[in-house]
């Protein structure tokens, strides 16, 4: 039997295996080691597709249902509740385990044998400021893992196994603040590192701090869309009745993954209707009520994603709608982006002055910053973090391989 290190990511999963004494990444989508957590249940085949066949079976048309960011319902109320898909119900939980026995059954092919043994990912916290709904999200990940068919269960910290594979190619020791910046989470650990402590087995004493906070990539897509993306829907329109404004409600459910699909329901286009015959700008909530009868809500989340990637590159960025309208444009500009996002930025800026306190270390005792994660490409992130440990040596992990990586690192370990 053997073992692995599972990255289960609110965007993209990763799984690694131990190939002798080093650690590697299974293709699991073709020869991509990263697929995207998604899921499309596609109505007439009764079947399901993952990862990019499932984001493209949405993207054409398919008759279905489309489910991405799933583990931010760790935590929550929703991972006990179910879900329409088409004309059956399904759970929260079976859907997780659908997709993630799918996920071990790829790995199982790519590796020639069978994987009994699992070292899975965790964020430092699932909910902030709730330890109970951290334990239950812990649990409820660990009871879907032996479902699936994992006989041994054990977790890591994300932020400390990306901080594993760093100190494969550490030299000397030092002092590292890793920075594991995902779609749901931002973590943070300071490691002390070097060449002769990563063949120690207890590794608790040299973890210095380990926090996190609930702000990630999906954060950021929500207030783009509202800043950028929604006003072209209604966000803000107003009303007949003089001082009212279209509620709110929809526009932050459309432009939240986790909450996309509660909106096609007969009683929100009820509303929707209702709302149409009563705004003063019935053009704006036209194209609203067009992209929720005809389920696109996803493929709006996914241009202001890439609206998002964009402006990681550029000042400006401009995307068709005319899939919403013909001829309608969306103008994305990267200071109003930066400016709707600051207050997360401050958050992750806070994140790691509370680490250094807890520490006990002042900035300039941090020898490198370790960057890893996909919102660490952001320009406003990168800056929010760096701002913060001026002095520091810059070490660009892989974005999306890093904590796969030292998970199986640590699962060789627990495993071997």
């Amino acid at each position: 039997m053997g073992y692995c290190g599972l990255d289960f990511g609110t965007s993209n999963t990763t799984l690694g295996i131990g190939d002798g004494d080093t650690a590697r990444l299974v293709a699991l989508e073709g020869d991509e080691t990263t697929l995207p957590s998604a899921i499309f249940f596609d109505f007439a085949a009764a079947g399901a597709e993952f990862g990019r066949a499932a984001i493209d079976a949405y993207a054409k048309g398919t008759d279905g249902r489309l489910m991405r960011s799933l583990k931010s319902v760790l935590g929550t109320d929703l991972i006990d509740q179910d879900t329409l898909l088409d004309k059956h119900r399904i759970g929260f939980r079976a859907v997780l385990q659908r997709l993630l026995g799918e996920i071990k059954a790829r790995a199982e092919t790519a590796a020639g044998h069978p994987i009994d043994s699992v070292v899975h990912g965790r964020p430092v916290h699932f909910v902030d400021g709730d330890e109970m709904a951290d334990r239950r999200a812990e649990a409820a990940l660990a009871d879907i893992a032996r479902a699936i068919g994992f006989k041994h269960v054990s977790f890591q910290f994300e932020p400390i196994a990306a901080a594993l594979d760093y100190e494969q190619q550490v030299e000397t020791e030092e002092v590292a603040l890793i920075a594991d910046i995902g779609g749901g989470t931002s973590d943070f650990s300071i490691v002390r590192l070097g060449p002769d402590r990563r063949r120690a087995d207890d590794r608790s004493a040299d973890i210095l701090a380990n926090d996190g906070v609930r702000v990630g990539g999906t954060d950021f897509d929500r207030l783009l869309s509202l800043k950028s993306a929604m006003p072209h829907l209604g966000y803000q329109s107003p009303m007949k009745k003089r001082g009212l404004l279209a509620p709110n409600g929809y526009f932050t459910d459309l432009s939240t993954w986790a909450k996309i699909n509660f909106l096609y329901t007969p009683k929100v286009m009820a509303e929707i209707r209702q709302v149409l015959r009563e705004s003063a700008r019935p053009d704006l909530i036209g194209r609203l009520a067009h992209v929720l009868e005809d389920h696109l809500g996803h493929r709006l989340a996914m241009t202001v994603e890439r609206a998002k990637i964009g402006l990681s590159e550029a000042a400006a960025f401009d995307l068709p709608l005319g899939w919403v309208e013909p001829g309608l444009t969306a103008g994305f500009v990267r200071t109003e982006f930066e400016t709707a996002t600051g207050e997360l930025c401050r958050s992750i800026a806070g994140m790691i002055r509370r680490c250094l306190a807890d520490a006990g270390l002042a900035a300039a005792r941090i020898d490198a910053v370790f960057l890893t994660g996909g919102s660490t490409l952001l320009p406003n992130v990168r800056s929010a973090i760096l701002d913060e440990l001026p002095h520091s040596r810059i070490v660009e992990g892989d974005k999306f391989g890093s904590v796969g990586l030292g998970l199986t690192i640590e699962a060789m370990l627990r495993y071997q």
